[in-house]
């Protein structure tokens, strides 16, 4: 190792450091895991929802050190090098590990929160559907909450049914293909340390509120409190008009909105950050 690379790692104060190794080794394990032993520990160690077989009350931590890959990884450990160090030097070690494992942990809350309503408006949109059967309601169910599997899974299935629009060997195949998709829907793990980094990118922004930042895209300046309310903002309009996307946007509000409370209580009992 060269001295800059010493420099590097010596300037990180331990908790944030730690953090950081700990999410790499994690990625290095799962991906020995899935090419040597075809063991995928993110649906292990993932977070699932409660009413899936495969939840697991630990999830709700060992997700927070799982990634979808190295791109997923590197933003998030990237953002928690450029805000945690700084909060972690604020604060401690003590109070910055338990700031980042509550925001985490109240992310995943909000995450399965959404999760049920979203899940709990699917099926009452199944039992609709199902109670009145027909090739159009179905076509436009699976449209509406799982465009992905349309044309791969359902384009020939309903051709034949928009044949025979009352044949019952089609309707109760569309109520099986239903049950299928709500199963599937209910299977997916939510991995990643993202909510608690957004809380910790809160926390910059209450405690530095005007630092200036330089945003990598688009390349400008701006002060931290006006990123953060623009990051909250857009995570708050995407996760209204994408229910059911693969990025989990009300878990980053969750970590937010925990941070916000979390640092609220605390400046309640007169702890000064600065």
């Amino acid at each position: 190792m060269n001295y800059s690379e010493r420099g590097f790692m010596s300037s990180m104060p331990p908790v944030v450091k730690n953090l950081i190794i700990i999410n790499v080794i994690m990625l290095l394990i799962a991906w020995v895991a899935e090419t040597t032993f075809q063991v995928d520990l993110n649906r292990i160690l993932g977070l699932y929802s409660p009413n899936s077989p495969s939840f697991r009350p630990y999830q709700f931590v060992t997700h927070m050190f799982m990634h979808g890959g190295l791109f997923h990884l590197f933003f998030n450990m990237f953002a928690l090098y450029m805000f945690g160090r700084i909060l972690e030097q604020v604060w401690g070690g003590k109070r910055f590990l338990i700031y980042y494992l509550a925001t985490g942990l109240g992310a995943a809350a909000i995450h399965l929160l959404v999760n049920y309503l979203h899940l709990h408006s699917i099926q009452n949109d199944a039992i609709a559907m199902l109670n009145t059967p027909s090739p159009q309601s179905f076509a436009a169910f699976v449209t509406k909450h799982f465009p992905d599997y349309y044309d791969q899974v359902y384009t020939k299935f309903l051709d034949n049914w928009f044949a025979s629009p009352t044949n019952p060997v089609f309707i109760e195949q569309a109520s099986i293909y239903t049950q299928q998709l709500i199963q599937l829907q209910i299977d997916i793990p939510t991995v990643g340390a993202s909510g608690a980094v957004y809380g910790v990118l809160l926390a910059f922004g209450m405690l530095f509120p005007n630092t200036i930042l330089m945003l990598l895209i688009p390349p400008i300046p701006i002060k931290a409190k006006w990123m953060v309310i623009i990051y909250g903002g857009l995570e708050l309009f995407l996760g209204l008009t994408q229910p059911g996307s693969n990025i989990a946007h009300f878990a980053h509000l969750g970590g937010m909105i925990f941070g916000f409370i979390l640092i609220k209580y605390w400046r309640t009992r007169k702890d000064m950050f600065y």
